[in-house]
Protein backbone atom coordinates (compact mmCIF):
# COMPACT_ATOMS: atom_id res chain seq x y z
CA UNK A 1 0.00 0.00 0.00
CA UNK A 2 1.31 3.50 -1.10
CA UNK A 3 1.64 6.11 1.77
CA UNK A 4 0.46 9.36 0.53
CA UNK A 5 2.13 10.98 3.50
CA UNK A 6 5.60 9.17 3.05
CA UNK A 7 5.30 10.49 -0.95
CA UNK A 8 8.64 12.45 -1.43
CA UNK A 9 10.37 14.15 -4.12
CA UNK A 10 12.58 11.04 -4.48
CA UNK A 11 9.13 8.50 -3.89
CA UNK A 12 7.81 10.43 -6.51
CA UNK A 13 10.28 10.69 -9.47
CA UNK A 14 10.89 7.01 -8.84
CA UNK A 15 7.37 6.27 -9.76
CA UNK A 16 7.52 8.28 -12.40
CA UNK A 17 10.53 6.61 -13.68
CA UNK A 18 9.42 3.07 -13.22
CA UNK A 19 9.60 0.74 -16.20
CA UNK A 20 8.59 -2.46 -14.67
CA UNK A 21 4.98 -3.18 -16.08
CA UNK A 22 3.70 -4.38 -13.43
CA UNK A 23 4.75 -2.11 -10.75
CA UNK A 24 2.92 0.46 -13.17
CA UNK A 25 -0.25 -1.46 -13.37
CA UNK A 26 -0.16 -1.67 -9.45
CA UNK A 27 0.01 1.80 -9.27
CA UNK A 28 -2.64 2.84 -11.32
CA UNK A 29 -4.95 0.10 -9.66
CA UNK A 30 -3.97 1.72 -6.37
CA UNK A 31 -5.17 4.89 -7.41
CA UNK A 32 -8.26 3.49 -8.64
CA UNK A 33 -9.02 2.30 -5.69
CA UNK A 34 -8.62 5.25 -3.16
CA UNK A 35 -10.31 7.28 -5.65
CA UNK A 36 -13.62 5.13 -5.54
CA UNK A 37 -13.08 4.81 -1.99
CA UNK A 38 -12.69 8.82 -1.12
CA UNK A 39 -15.32 9.62 -4.49
CA UNK A 40 -17.22 7.24 -5.54
CA UNK A 41 -16.69 5.45 -9.54
CA UNK A 42 -18.77 7.99 -11.17
CA UNK A 43 -17.54 10.22 -13.92
CA UNK A 44 -19.07 13.91 -14.37
CA UNK A 45 -19.24 15.19 -17.53
CA UNK A 46 -18.72 18.82 -18.20
CA UNK A 47 -19.93 19.88 -21.38
CA UNK A 48 -17.48 22.16 -23.50
CA UNK A 49 -17.74 25.26 -24.85
CA UNK A 50 -14.95 27.10 -26.97
CA UNK A 51 -16.19 30.43 -27.30
CA UNK A 52 -13.35 32.08 -29.13
CA UNK A 53 -10.05 31.44 -30.25
CA UNK A 54 -9.07 35.03 -30.22
CA UNK A 55 -5.92 35.31 -27.62
CA UNK A 56 -3.71 37.97 -26.87
CA UNK A 57 -0.99 35.91 -25.78
CA UNK A 58 1.79 34.57 -27.01
CA UNK A 59 2.42 30.85 -25.23
CA UNK A 60 5.75 29.27 -27.57
CA UNK A 61 3.46 25.60 -27.47
CA UNK A 62 0.02 26.96 -28.41
CA UNK A 63 -1.47 27.35 -31.64
CA UNK A 64 -3.99 29.89 -30.80
CA UNK A 65 -1.13 32.13 -30.23
CA UNK A 66 -1.39 35.63 -30.97
CA UNK A 67 0.91 35.57 -33.93
CA UNK A 68 0.06 32.84 -35.73
CA UNK A 69 -1.71 34.11 -38.72
CA UNK A 70 -2.73 31.51 -39.94
CA UNK A 71 -5.45 30.76 -37.86
CA UNK A 72 -8.96 31.85 -39.26
CA UNK A 73 -10.15 33.39 -35.63
CA UNK A 74 -13.88 33.10 -34.61
CA UNK A 75 -16.22 33.93 -32.01
CA UNK A 76 -19.47 32.38 -31.20
CA UNK A 77 -22.49 34.56 -30.93
CA UNK A 78 -24.53 34.23 -27.66
CA UNK A 79 -27.02 32.66 -29.49
CA UNK A 80 -24.71 30.03 -30.50
CA UNK A 81 -23.08 29.41 -26.67
CA UNK A 82 -27.13 29.57 -25.46
CA UNK A 83 -27.94 26.82 -28.31
CA UNK A 84 -25.14 24.34 -26.96
CA UNK A 85 -25.62 25.17 -23.14
CA UNK A 86 -29.60 24.46 -23.99
CA UNK A 87 -27.79 21.18 -25.76
CA UNK A 88 -26.24 20.00 -22.52
CA UNK A 89 -29.03 20.31 -20.28
CA UNK A 90 -31.44 18.65 -22.27
CA UNK A 91 -28.96 16.09 -22.11
CA UNK A 92 -28.61 15.92 -18.81
CA UNK A 93 -25.16 16.98 -18.29
CA UNK A 94 -24.52 18.59 -14.55
CA UNK A 95 -22.28 21.00 -16.00
CA UNK A 96 -20.49 23.73 -18.60
CA UNK A 97 -16.64 24.53 -19.03
CA UNK A 98 -16.80 28.05 -20.61
CA UNK A 99 -13.42 28.03 -22.41
CA UNK A 100 -11.76 30.71 -24.69
CA UNK A 101 -8.20 32.36 -25.43
CA UNK A 102 -7.22 34.55 -23.28
CA UNK A 103 -8.24 38.17 -23.63
CA UNK A 104 -8.84 41.22 -20.80
CA UNK A 105 -11.27 43.94 -21.13
CA UNK A 106 -14.48 45.82 -19.84
CA UNK A 107 -16.56 44.75 -22.82
CA UNK A 108 -15.48 41.36 -22.69
CA UNK A 109 -15.73 41.00 -19.12
CA UNK A 110 -19.30 41.83 -19.10
CA UNK A 111 -20.31 39.88 -22.36
CA UNK A 112 -18.86 36.79 -20.21
CA UNK A 113 -21.07 37.76 -17.65
CA UNK A 114 -24.27 38.12 -19.21
CA UNK A 115 -23.57 34.90 -20.80
CA UNK A 116 -23.28 33.32 -17.18
CA UNK A 117 -26.65 34.68 -16.06
CA UNK A 118 -28.41 33.70 -19.08
CA UNK A 119 -27.22 29.74 -19.06
CA UNK A 120 -27.69 29.80 -15.42
CA UNK A 121 -31.68 31.18 -15.97
CA UNK A 122 -32.36 29.10 -19.26
CA UNK A 123 -31.17 26.10 -17.46
CA UNK A 124 -33.22 27.20 -13.94
CA UNK A 125 -30.03 27.06 -11.92
CA UNK A 126 -29.33 23.28 -12.69
CA UNK A 127 -26.57 23.67 -14.96
CA UNK A 128 -22.96 24.18 -13.07
CA UNK A 129 -20.42 26.87 -14.57
CA UNK A 130 -16.73 25.89 -14.92
CA UNK A 131 -15.02 29.19 -16.70
CA UNK A 132 -11.42 28.56 -18.42
CA UNK A 133 -10.81 32.15 -19.91
CA UNK A 134 -7.23 32.91 -18.19
CA UNK A 135 -5.76 35.28 -15.99
CA UNK A 136 -8.11 38.15 -14.90
CA UNK A 137 -7.94 40.59 -12.10
CA UNK A 138 -9.43 39.35 -8.70
CA UNK A 139 -12.68 41.94 -9.74
CA UNK A 140 -13.17 40.57 -12.86
CA UNK A 141 -13.05 37.13 -10.85
CA UNK A 142 -15.69 38.02 -8.40
CA UNK A 143 -17.94 39.73 -11.24
CA UNK A 144 -18.36 35.96 -12.77
CA UNK A 145 -18.73 34.33 -9.76
CA UNK A 146 -21.44 36.27 -8.69
CA UNK A 147 -22.77 36.05 -11.56
CA UNK A 148 -23.07 32.44 -10.95
CA UNK A 149 -19.56 30.48 -12.20
CA UNK A 150 -18.59 28.13 -9.12
CA UNK A 151 -15.54 26.65 -10.54
CA UNK A 152 -12.52 27.81 -12.30
CA UNK A 153 -9.37 26.21 -14.33
CA UNK A 154 -6.10 28.19 -14.69
CA UNK A 155 -3.41 26.12 -15.78
CA UNK A 156 0.10 26.82 -14.41
CA UNK A 157 1.57 24.30 -17.03
CA UNK A 158 4.56 24.50 -14.92
CA UNK A 159 5.42 24.93 -11.51
CA UNK A 160 9.03 25.06 -12.22
CA UNK A 161 9.38 29.35 -12.83
CA UNK A 162 12.66 28.37 -15.38
CA UNK A 163 10.80 25.94 -17.46
CA UNK A 164 7.68 28.61 -17.80
CA UNK A 165 10.12 30.86 -18.98
CA UNK A 166 11.50 28.45 -21.87
CA UNK A 167 7.89 27.89 -22.42
CA UNK A 168 6.55 31.46 -23.00
CA UNK A 169 7.98 34.66 -24.45
CA UNK A 170 10.06 36.58 -22.07
CA UNK A 171 7.85 40.02 -22.02
CA UNK A 172 5.21 41.91 -19.53
CA UNK A 173 1.96 39.42 -20.86
CA UNK A 174 3.73 36.17 -19.74
CA UNK A 175 4.33 36.33 -16.04
CA UNK A 176 4.87 32.87 -13.82
CA UNK A 177 4.19 35.39 -10.60
CA UNK A 178 1.25 36.59 -11.62
CA UNK A 179 -0.33 33.44 -13.14
CA UNK A 180 0.47 31.92 -9.33
CA UNK A 181 -1.37 35.03 -8.38
CA UNK A 182 -4.46 34.55 -9.98
CA UNK A 183 -4.94 31.05 -8.38
CA UNK A 184 -4.62 32.42 -5.12
CA UNK A 185 -7.03 35.24 -6.05
CA UNK A 186 -9.14 32.58 -7.43
CA UNK A 187 -9.30 30.58 -4.19
CA UNK A 188 -9.69 33.72 -2.06
CA UNK A 189 -12.74 34.52 -4.13
CA UNK A 190 -14.40 31.69 -3.36
CA UNK A 191 -14.10 28.90 -6.58
CA UNK A 192 -13.41 25.67 -6.77
CA UNK A 193 -10.07 26.45 -8.25
CA UNK A 194 -8.55 23.99 -10.96
CA UNK A 195 -4.79 23.78 -12.16
CA UNK A 196 -2.94 21.44 -14.08
CA UNK A 197 0.82 21.17 -16.11
CA UNK A 198 1.95 19.53 -19.17
CA UNK A 199 2.89 16.03 -19.17
CA UNK A 200 6.61 15.70 -21.40
CA UNK A 201 7.39 18.78 -21.93
CA UNK A 202 11.35 19.77 -23.54
CA UNK A 203 13.57 20.48 -21.41
CA UNK A 204 11.33 19.07 -18.83
CA UNK A 205 12.10 16.04 -16.13
CA UNK A 206 11.12 13.69 -13.59
CA UNK A 207 12.12 15.99 -10.69
CA UNK A 208 10.16 18.71 -12.36
CA UNK A 209 6.90 16.73 -12.81
CA UNK A 210 7.21 15.67 -8.97
CA UNK A 211 7.33 19.30 -7.81
CA UNK A 212 4.11 20.19 -9.79
CA UNK A 213 2.43 17.28 -7.97
CA UNK A 214 3.53 18.15 -4.95
CA UNK A 215 2.86 22.34 -5.53
CA UNK A 216 -0.79 21.44 -6.46
CA UNK A 217 -1.14 19.70 -3.02
CA UNK A 218 0.54 22.78 -1.16
CA UNK A 219 -1.52 25.17 -2.56
CA UNK A 220 -4.46 23.47 -2.29
CA UNK A 221 -6.09 22.98 -5.69
CA UNK A 222 -9.60 21.44 -5.82
CA UNK A 223 -9.44 20.12 -9.49
CA UNK A 224 -7.15 19.50 -11.90
CA UNK A 225 -6.74 19.03 -15.97
CA UNK A 226 -3.38 17.81 -16.91
CA UNK A 227 -2.39 15.80 -20.12
CA UNK A 228 0.52 15.01 -22.26
CA UNK A 229 2.63 18.06 -24.69
CA UNK A 230 1.64 18.01 -28.07
CA UNK A 231 3.03 20.06 -30.52
CA UNK A 232 1.07 22.73 -33.08
CA UNK A 233 3.46 22.80 -36.43
CA UNK A 234 2.82 27.03 -35.91
CA UNK A 235 4.51 27.64 -32.69
CA UNK A 236 8.31 28.02 -31.54
CA UNK A 237 8.52 24.78 -29.42
CA UNK A 238 7.65 22.54 -32.22
CA UNK A 239 10.72 23.35 -34.17
CA UNK A 240 13.03 21.78 -31.00
CA UNK A 241 13.27 17.95 -31.90
CA UNK A 242 11.52 16.21 -29.04
CA UNK A 243 10.46 12.54 -28.36
CA UNK A 244 6.83 11.88 -27.21
CA UNK A 245 6.17 10.52 -24.02
CA UNK A 246 3.50 8.76 -24.87
CA UNK A 247 0.12 8.29 -22.78
CA UNK A 248 1.83 6.10 -19.62
CA UNK A 249 3.94 8.94 -18.13
CA UNK A 250 0.15 11.02 -18.26
CA UNK A 251 -1.29 7.83 -16.47
CA UNK A 252 1.84 7.46 -13.63
CA UNK A 253 0.65 11.46 -13.13
CA UNK A 254 -3.06 11.21 -12.73
CA UNK A 255 -2.42 8.07 -10.27
CA UNK A 256 -0.04 9.86 -8.33
CA UNK A 257 -2.28 12.87 -7.61
CA UNK A 258 -4.94 10.89 -6.73
CA UNK A 259 -2.66 9.04 -3.87
CA UNK A 260 -1.36 12.60 -3.25
CA UNK A 261 -4.82 14.17 -3.00
CA UNK A 262 -7.59 11.63 -2.67
CA UNK A 263 -10.77 13.93 -3.34
CA UNK A 264 -10.22 16.49 -6.03
CA UNK A 265 -11.74 16.46 -9.60
CA UNK A 266 -8.94 14.94 -12.11
CA UNK A 267 -9.87 15.57 -15.64
CA UNK A 268 -9.47 12.82 -18.48
CA UNK A 269 -8.32 15.59 -20.90
CA UNK A 270 -9.18 15.22 -24.82
CA UNK A 271 -5.16 15.46 -25.11
CA UNK A 272 -4.95 11.83 -24.33
CA UNK A 273 -7.26 10.90 -26.64
CA UNK A 274 -4.90 11.83 -29.18
CA UNK A 275 -1.83 9.47 -28.32
CA UNK A 276 -4.15 6.57 -27.56
CA UNK A 277 -8.28 6.62 -28.72
CA UNK A 278 -9.21 5.40 -25.26
CA UNK A 279 -6.93 7.76 -23.34
CA UNK A 280 -9.79 8.95 -21.50
CA UNK A 281 -11.26 5.88 -20.18
CA UNK A 282 -7.96 4.68 -19.09
CA UNK A 283 -7.45 7.97 -16.91
CA UNK A 284 -10.30 7.05 -15.61
CA UNK A 285 -9.63 3.79 -14.75
CA UNK A 286 -6.15 5.22 -13.33
CA UNK A 287 -7.82 7.97 -10.69
CA UNK A 288 -9.50 10.78 -13.01
CA UNK A 289 -13.24 11.53 -12.17
CA UNK A 290 -14.43 13.47 -14.87
CA UNK A 291 -14.64 14.15 -19.20
CA UNK A 292 -14.96 17.51 -21.16
CA UNK A 293 -17.23 16.10 -24.02
CA UNK A 294 -16.95 19.04 -26.80
CA UNK A 295 -20.19 20.70 -27.21
CA UNK A 296 -18.48 23.50 -29.90
CA UNK A 297 -20.35 23.74 -33.31
CA UNK A 298 -18.90 21.69 -35.77
CA UNK A 299 -17.99 24.61 -37.97
CA UNK A 300 -15.79 25.87 -35.65
CA UNK A 301 -13.86 23.11 -33.94
CA UNK A 302 -10.96 22.98 -36.39
CA UNK A 303 -9.67 26.17 -35.56
CA UNK A 304 -9.88 25.71 -31.79
CA UNK A 305 -6.48 23.73 -32.02
CA UNK A 306 -4.18 24.70 -29.11
CA UNK A 307 -2.32 21.41 -30.55
CA UNK A 308 -3.01 19.31 -34.00
CA UNK A 309 -4.37 16.39 -34.66
CA UNK A 310 -7.22 17.01 -32.01
CA UNK A 311 -9.72 14.47 -32.32
CA UNK A 312 -13.74 14.95 -32.96
CA UNK A 313 -13.28 18.06 -35.44
CA UNK A 314 -16.17 17.43 -37.19
CA UNK A 315 -18.48 15.84 -34.99
CA UNK A 316 -21.47 17.88 -33.92
CA UNK A 317 -22.05 17.67 -30.02
CA UNK A 318 -24.79 14.56 -30.27
CA UNK A 319 -22.40 12.82 -32.12
CA UNK A 320 -19.37 13.69 -29.40
CA UNK A 321 -22.17 12.49 -26.93
CA UNK A 322 -23.15 9.48 -28.33
CA UNK A 323 -19.17 8.22 -28.97
CA UNK A 324 -18.86 8.74 -25.33
CA UNK A 325 -21.37 7.14 -23.99
CA UNK A 326 -20.69 4.33 -25.84
CA UNK A 327 -17.13 3.99 -25.15
CA UNK A 328 -18.03 4.35 -21.08
CA UNK A 329 -20.25 1.62 -20.90
CA UNK A 330 -17.46 -0.65 -22.97
CA UNK A 331 -15.33 0.26 -19.74
CA UNK A 332 -18.16 -0.28 -17.36
CA UNK A 333 -17.75 3.27 -16.17
CA UNK A 334 -21.21 4.70 -14.79
CA UNK A 335 -21.54 8.57 -15.48
CA UNK A 336 -23.04 10.85 -13.04
CA UNK A 337 -26.30 12.33 -15.32
CA UNK A 338 -27.62 15.71 -14.01
CA UNK A 339 -25.08 15.99 -11.30
CA UNK A 340 -22.46 18.71 -10.93
CA UNK A 341 -19.92 16.36 -9.31
CA UNK A 342 -18.40 19.28 -7.23
CA UNK A 343 -15.14 18.44 -6.00
CA UNK A 344 -15.01 16.84 -2.06
CA UNK A 345 -11.80 18.79 -1.64
CA UNK A 346 -13.79 22.05 -1.64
Amino acid sequence: MIDREKLSTEELIRFLDEKDSIKIEELLTTAYNIKVKNIGSKVYLRGLIELSNICSKNCLYCGLRHANSNVVRYELSQEQVLDAAMFAWKANYGSLVLQAGERRGSSYTKQITRLVRKIKALSNGELGITLSLGEQSKEVFQEWFDAGAHRYLLRIESSNPDLYSKIHPQDAHHSWERRVKALLDLKEVGYQTGTGVMIGLPYQSSLDLAKDLLFMKEIGIHMVGMGPYLTHSETPLSKIVHKNQGLELTLKMVALLRILMPKINIAATTAMQVIDPEGREKAVLSGANVIMPNMTISQVRKDYQIYENKPGIEDDAAISKSKLEENLKNRGIEIGWSEWGDSKAF
